[in-house]
């Protein structure tokens, strides 16, 4: 099958599902979304026992398509760059030691903790894993997804400045979780007798630091250029320019692509904002990206809804993400309760924030198609499997919920 032959049947889908969420369904449209794809991909198996040839050319679609490959190199840059320019550094600012705090250490603390829990869980069900893959696990599980909690944040009504350390902590910590992902699994693949502690850290600061530095350099040039003219066709295309050739160039030297595409997004976002774009532009600007951020968006959680026709089932593989679930969210909460206890020595933080930004942190295609890029050999299908479980409870369950334990007195 064709690749625009693909593309054409994605957004029909996509499409056809967003229209009968909005008609009838009316929840959140990346959430009712997922749940039709979903439902969908159930009815084709099953279909597939009466009419084996529809279930073999679903399956067919949905294996030609590389989920990793398409978020992680293509619809990432464009998503987080789009949810960026809503942040404003100056509000930020206000906010950094808590952002900062969460999307790095609180980061690193979940990573240790699913990973233990998960390597005794495996030992539990004669599942003898190495360590290693489960601290591979723990880093890919650990980050939330931007994408999932900007989108649900719009209607959550979470007041404004909670709503700001969730989103902000969402994008850093999606670039931290990508870069301790990837340093783990150059770990596992060249094994620990090549491990440095030193060149590890030193590889972390070049990626992360690089990267963010990387992005800040790009945003104020792209802001420079496009103050200097008052045409929104041509700052449209600067901002395009700015994510894809600025993610690419970030990929070739070894920087953290997504946080390069995040700082460049918060720069313009946050200039634009000022006297530097003509009512116009940021009139357009801002309309280009919300529309692209929404079909982006929906195609997305489409793809996660339909990775269910290729994931490879195991009932006991299925139980234990079941108990992942509660894994994950005790983790999400010691790794916000340990910064948020510290910090409010000398932050004040909003009622109820702990619970807020534990039940807030949702898992998304982030952690699918991390997933989906373990080797074979380190427990891959099982891994894929756990983490579809965790990011569908997250996305539903956390996702249609976090409205109302924000509301909560």
């Amino acid at each position: 099958m064709a690749t625009y032959q693909i593309i054409s049947i994605i957004i029909f889908l996509a499409a056809v599902f967003a229209y009968v969420n909005d008609r009838w369904i009316k929840l959140p449209a990346t959430i009712g979304i997922m749940i039709l794809a979903l439902f969908s991909s159930l009815l084709i198996v099953v279909a597939g026992h009466l009419v084996p040839s529809l279930s073999a050319k679903a399956l067919h679609l949905v294996a030609k398509i590389n989920f990793e490959q398409v978020l992680l190199k293509f619809m990432l840059s464009f998503l987080l760059f789009a949810g960026a320019l809503h942040i404003d550094a100056r509000l930020l600012r206000k906010e950094f030691w808590p952002v900062m705090i969460l999307a790095t250490v609180g980061t690193f603390i979940s990573t240790f903790l699913v990973s233990v829990i998960a390597y005794y869980l495996f030992q539990l069900f004669n599942l003898p894993i190495p360590y290693i893959y489960c601290l591979l696990f723990g880093a890919l599980i650990s980050p939330t997804d931007p994408i999932s909690v900007m989108g649900i944040l719009k209607k959550a009504g979470i007041p404004k400045t909670l709503e700001l350390k969730i989103a902000g902590e969402s994008l850093f910590n999606d670039g931290v979780g990508v870069v301790v992902f990837l340093t783990i699994l150059e770990v596992a693949t060249n094994g620990m007798s090549k491990f440095s502690i030193t060149q590890t850290g030193l590889l972390f600061l070049k990626e992360a630091g690089g990267g963010m530095l990387y992005g800040a350099g790009i945003g104020y040039l792209a802001y420079l250029l496009m103050r200097s003219i008052d045409n929104y066709k041509v700052e449209v295309l600067v901002t395009l320019t700015v994510v894809t050739c600025g993610y690419l160039l970030a990929d070739e030297f070894h920087l953290s692509a997504p946080l390069t595409v995040i700082i460049a997004g918060i720069i313009i976002g946050t200039k634009g904002k000022g006297k530097g774009f003509s009512a116009v532009s940021r009139d357009y600007l801002g309309k280009f990206w919300d529309m692209l951020d929404e079909i982006f968006n929906a195609v997305l959680f489409l793809l996660i809804g339909l990775e269910l026709l290729v994931i490879k089932i195991n009932p006991t593989i299925m139980l234990i993400g079941v108990i992942m679930i509660l894994v994950v969210l005790f983790a999400r909460y010691i790794c916000v309760l340990l910064p948020v206890t510290v910090l409010r020595l000398w932050i004040k933080f909003e009622k109820n924030a702990i619970l807020i930004l534990t039940w807030g942190g949702l898992r998304g295609g982030i952690s699918v198609a991390l997933a989906l890029s373990v080797p074979e050999t380190m427990h891959r299908d099982e891994f894929v499997l756990i983490t579809y479980i965790i990011v569908v409870f997250s996305i539903i369950v956390q996702g249609l919920t976090i409205g109302d334990i924000a509301t909560r007195k």
